[in-house]
């Protein structure tokens, strides 16, 4: 079995109109987000013993916030350019190079790319996942290179105001 963490990155900034897209950060709503998505990941089980994230500021933020939350080595995080504008395609050819010892990973990443690839990995149908999301999929197979030929299982989806969409 595989299970696949897909994080799209916290809330960023737009105040700097003259910042390039790559370089927007975080804002104060995404500060408070990644955080708070911190503390569920540091409850659930398995813990992804690699992390690999977009090159795009916000995402790599978000990214060290959330392991930083389940005591992840921080020297350890893999930043990965090809995730900042990656199609569900591209993202599925960095999964299936995935070291098969390795059960469990965790991407951080974008829309629409992360919508596209929750629907393209599972049987779900989402219209668009918000900021600092997190998809948890399982797939019935013992290699990664076989994600995407077969559906996974959505095991869980959270995101921020889950709770309150509940009340």
């Amino acid at each position: 079995m595989k299970t696949l963490y897909l994080v799209r990155h916290a809330k960023s900034s737009w105040n700097n109109a003259s910042m390039s897209d790559h370089a927007r950060p975080l804002n104060d709503r995404g500060e408070r987000d990644a955080p708070e998505m911190g503390n569920r990941l540091r409850k659930r089980a398995p813990q992804p013993p690699i992390i690999i994230s977009s090159s795009a500021v916000r995402a790599e933020t978000t990214a060290t916030i959330l392991a930083e939350a389940i005591d992840y080595p921080l020297s350890e995080l893999k930043i990965d350019e090809r995730l900042y504008g990656a199609e569900a395609d591209d993202v599925i050819a960095i999964i299936r190079e995935l070291d098969d010892v390795i059960d469990c990973a965790m991407l951080v990443g974008h829309n629409p790319t992360f919508t596209d690839l929750i629907n393209s990995l599972s049987e779900s149908q989402m219209d668009e996942v918000p900021t600092c999301s997190m998809a948890i999929l399982r797939f019935s197979t013992d290699t990664w290179s076989k994600i995407g030929e077969t559906p996974g299982e959505l095991l869980d989806f959270d995101y921020p105001k889950k709770d309150m969409d509940l009340s």
